[in-house]
């Protein structure tokens, strides 16, 4: 069977929202309790982000509609006062967006022809006369583990340790490389590769961020983003090897990138510690204690199912086909590619769509055979993309704060959770320091402990896990800022975003 080509998926919704920052650095905020929107909140969280709804764009502008992850629309009243509800009318809620070459945003009611601003408090649109008042700064709420693909040359950008640089030459999105953490700080945007180094405006990589690695962002509904120095330098893929560095020129809009969540890609492993491959274009064995890049998939599933597909690096995913073989080969909208999942202790046990469970048969093939699950059914899943989590929760991200000594897990800024393998799917938890994550009899976490915890992961979602602590209850997000472990059931605190 012919390789298929690697096709790019479009941008989830969440992964399109922005947050909305004023002149005074404040955010625009949706403020449940008495039904007016503000822009008093320091960071990006839950009531700061939305959802940009497009009936009409042009190269520098666009007729949009603001959406809260509540579902109300953003809407300004006669008086010029704002609120949020549902749109009365066909233009009700509409405002022109227009992209500035400052990174800038501005909005301008269709109705009124006034403009969004903010006086560093309460938000209104009472003037027609454009001033520094009406603009905002976007800045894109997805997670900040990415990846960028280049439409134009229809690749990934990946990051060279060895060399120093970034290539914009990954046909596939598989290896830690490609992914970046993408942090924001007074206003700028510093890119850092899976082995922490920074881009930077000169071609090499940095240790560490400074001025030099600072790049504005230029952001367009639909996930599109371009990173620029502020003096008129864009970076873009140049030359035949297409590395990735400021310029001047341009063409065909190559500075323009899609900026997505980063996929979770794993590979599984037998209970005899063979790693299931693809062979032989679409066969499926446990084949090889070594590694290869046809052993490792593609995790994608709905939050909203406990079912799973698995694509390979060939841009098929795993189906079942006729005698019970598993195969790859399959199509995304196909049934047989689902497979429903069940966990335990960080082993992974895969059901088919016709009720049978996945196991290796005795020449070493995938097949659909077992009517209840055994140890054979059972595999282990480990990470293939991410030497490191960083987690965000229902109140922000994991980190740690020069105000407790406990981790939180309210943060804007995260901190990396380096991975640590010890068993299929039980991991040590390492702070940047080298230090190990300890808990209390509390159940509260502390980031200096001397010796290293068992932590259970199980993956709930393409980009959702749950942790299983040392003292064995999930991890949750509390509303008090603390992280804690002390849920016996998986609550909506209790999923991670990674």
């Amino acid at each position: 069977m012919d390789e298929m080509e690697w096709i790019h998926r479009h941008p989830k919704a969440e992964d399109l929202r922005v947050g909305l920052i004023s002149w005074a650095g404040t955010y625009l905020t949706f403020e449940a309790c008495k039904n007016t929107v503000t822009a008093t909140a320091k960071s990006l969280g839950r009531r700061q982000t939305w959802e940009i709804l497009v009936s009409n764009e042009h190269e520098t502008q666009a007729v949009v509609r603001l959406k809260s992850v509540q579902g109300l629309y953003l809407l300004c009243e006669c008086d010029g006062t704002m609120c949020y509800g549902r749109p009365r009318t066909s233009h009700h809620g509409c405002f022109l967006l227009r992209f500035h070459r400052n990174s800038k945003w501005t909005l301008q009611c269709l109705i009124s022809g006034r403009y969004l601003e903010s006086n560093g408090k309460d938000v209104f649109c009472t003037s027609r006369v454009l001033s520094a008042y009406h603009m905002w700064t976007p800045r894109p709420a997805l997670h900040v583990h990415v990846i960028l693909y280049s439409p134009i040359h229809r690749c990934y950008a990946r990051a060279d340790p060895t060399m120093g640089r970034i290539w914009v030459d990954a046909a596939v999105p598989c290896l830690e490389e490609c992914g970046f953490l993408l942090h924001f700080r007074d206003g700028c945007y510093h890119l850092e590769t899976s082995t922490h180094h920074f881009l930077s405006h000169v071609d090499r990589l940095f240790s560490q961020p400074s001025s030099q690695t600072a790049f504005h962002m230029q952001v367009r509904p639909g996930g599109l983003v371009a990173l620029c120095d502020g003096e008129g330098g864009m970076l873009y893929p140049q030359g035949t090897h297409l590395l990735l560095g400021l310029g001047c020129n341009p063409v065909r809009g190559e500075e323009w990138f899609i900026l997505q969540h980063c996929p979770t890609w794993v590979r599984l492993r037998s209970k005899t510690r063979r790693f299931i491959s693809v062979i032989y274009d679409d066969e499926v064995r446990a084949a090889s204690e070594r590694l290869t890049p046809m052993s490792l998939f593609q995790f994608e599933c709905d939050s909203e199912s406990p079912t799973v597909q698995l694509r390979s690096a060939n841009g098929y995913c795993l189906a079942q086909r006729r005698h019970r073989a598993v195969m790859a080969d399959g199509h995304p909208l196909e049934s047989d590619t689902f497979f429903r999942m069940h966990w335990n202790c960080g082993r992974i046990i895969l059901q088919s769509c016709r009720g049978r469970f996945l196991g290796i048969a005795p020449n070493g093939l995938l097949m659909a055979n077992a009517t209840l699950p055994g140890p054979n059914e059972e595999f282990g899943i480990l990470f293939a993309n991410r030497p490191f989590l960083v987690l965000r929760g229902r109140y922000g991200y994991v980190g740690s704060s020069s105000g407790h000594d406990l981790i939180q897990c309210n943060q804007d800024q995260p901190d990396r959770i380096h991975l640590l393998p010890c068993r299929q799917g039980i991991y040590h938890f390492q702070t940047q320091g080298g230090s190990f994550w300890s808990i209390t009899s509390f159940g509260t976490f502390r980031p200096w402990g001397k010796f290293a915890l068992n932590f259970c992961i199980e993956l709930q979602g393409s980009n959702l896990l749950t942790v299983l602590a040392p003292n064995g209850f999930y991890m949750r997000a509390d509303q008090s800022g603390t992280l804690l472990a002390d849920s016996e059931d998986i609550t909506k605190e209790c999923i991670w975003e990674f």
